[in-house]
């Protein structure tokens, strides 16, 4: 389950490559899964794999889980679309990158504008009056578009389900918060350090029902979450690596993609 979508901010760049290595040198060391005790022929180290899906559960049922139900029980909404609002900021430079990587112009010049203009606020306040929405835009999204192979499927702990391309893409991308680059003031610094458990939060209180359903609900919870999250990103790169064309869904929007993983 992705548990930290957002994951940006002070150290994020570091525990992200941390992660990354880590990941690989565990499962260097772990014997694949034979293909007939496979559950999908995708996931190669599944026993491994479900092994860090229940750590992670655990960190969600003891630590996530109760401060999202906090979160969204205390903080007026006024606050967490300012909150969402921020984080949705921090991503533009990576977004305004990627489109212009993938050829999409249109899509960076609209970044790059948001970026500026939500700058004065640091992003809380959205003092943008254009009606066309940033399509978010990741650096594994742009390595598909170069045909870059998708790899293994992934359980990393914290950060979730994810395949080897779309983790050295989350890489690349922490690189690019604008707060790591040019924030020297302890206000950038203070929200900088923040980002990265906010976010956590924030993403895991919109989508509260979607993921307890997931959770609790299940005949199992590790395939559905695979399943969803392939789902997710087919969605995101239908037009990468399909016709080119068609509409990418968010990743945020998991309620109907959890629906459909029943």
């Amino acid at each position: 389950m992705k548990l930290y979508p957002e994951l940006d901010g002070i150290g994020a760049c570091r525990f992200a490559a941390g992660a990354l290595v880590t990941a690989l040198l565990a499962l260097a060391g772990c014997s694949s899964t034979p293909p007939v005790d496979r559950s999908d022929a995708r996931d190669r180290y599944e026993d491994a794999n479900r092994k860090v899906f229940a750590f992670n559960m655990g960190v969600d049922s003891y630590v996530l889980e109760p401060v999202a139900s906090g979160y969204r029980n205390t903080v007026p909404e006024g606050g967490r679309t300012a909150v969402d609002n921020h984080l949705r900021w921090a991503s533009m430079p990576s977004t305004a990158i990627n489109s212009t990587l993938q050829g999409k112009f249109e899509n960076a010049a609209l970044a790059s504008l948001n970026f500026l203009v939500n700058g004065l606020t640091l992003g809380f306040a959205d003092l943008s009056e254009d009606d066309q929405e940033v399509q978010r835009e990741d650096f594994g999204q742009t390595l598909a578009a170069y045909d870059v192979p998708e790899g293994s499927y992934l359980m990393v702990p914290v950060l979730g389900p994810r395949t080897t391309r779309s983790l050295t893409g989350n890489v690349v991308d922490f690189v690019m918060n604008p707060l790591q680059v040019f924030g020297t003031s302890s206000t950038a610094d203070a929200v900088r350090t923040a980002q990265a458990p906010v976010g956590a939060v924030s993403f895991r209180a919109s989508n509260f029902d979607a993921f307890n359903d997931v959770k609790y609900n299940s005949l199992d919870p590790y395939a559905r979450t695979r399943s969803v999250y392939y789902q997710t990103r087919r969605g995101l790169l239908e037009d990468r690596v399909a016709d080119r064309t068609g509409s990418a869904v968010s990743e945020d929007e998991f309620d109907s993609l959890f629906e459909e993983a029943n």
